[in-house]
């Protein structure tokens, strides 16, 4: 699809400039800028070539903040995004939503270790629950190697 470029040769100072935006969201404008190189915004052109923006680029930002929030990667967003209604896309929807079960349980799991052991009236190296979960950590001779995920990356 060939790039193209809204000019609205009318305009006079109407609606925002990059820069009146990205503050009002509290962004950095390198960032509104990228997801316009991503196709997520398109917003009008001065004659002059500066962008301008106005209150339908204020709900896409909202609805691309959200999205954000959610979880969603920008391509996800853009997907969703591709049609008048994102629900024509709720595939996309229902795969995050599989993988925000995965991170609550995974969390879940996580708080329930650490409330055990803040609980815990036994020295780590001899609780029960905690041996139990050591050993079940560790995996047999001749397992394959788990792959590792962000938890496993030690900070610097």
């Amino acid at each position: 699809m060939p790039a193209t470029m809204k000019v609205n040769v009318h305009m006079k100072s109407s609606g925002m400039t990059i820069g009146e935006l990205a503050g009002r969201f509290g962004l950095p404008t390198h960032v509104l800028r990228h997801w316009e190189s991503v196709g997520l915004l398109n917003p009008d052109r001065h004659e002059s070539g500066h962008r301008r923006y106005g209150p339908a680029d204020l709900r896409r930002i909202a609805m691309i903040l959200m999205g954000k929030d959610a979880g969603l990667g920008l391509p996800a967003i853009r997907e969703l995004f591709s049609s008048g209604n994102p629900m024509d896309h709720d595939g996309v929807l229902r795969e995050h939503l599989e993988v925000l079960e995965r991170r609550i349980a995974d969390a879940q799991a996580a708080k329930t270790m650490i409330e055990h052991a803040l609980a815990c009236p036994n020295p780590f190296d001899t609780c029960p629950h905690a041996n139990a979960q050591i050993e079940a950590r560790i995996p047999p001779p001749g397992a394959p190697s788990p792959p590792l995920t962000p938890a496993h990356h030690l900070s610097p």
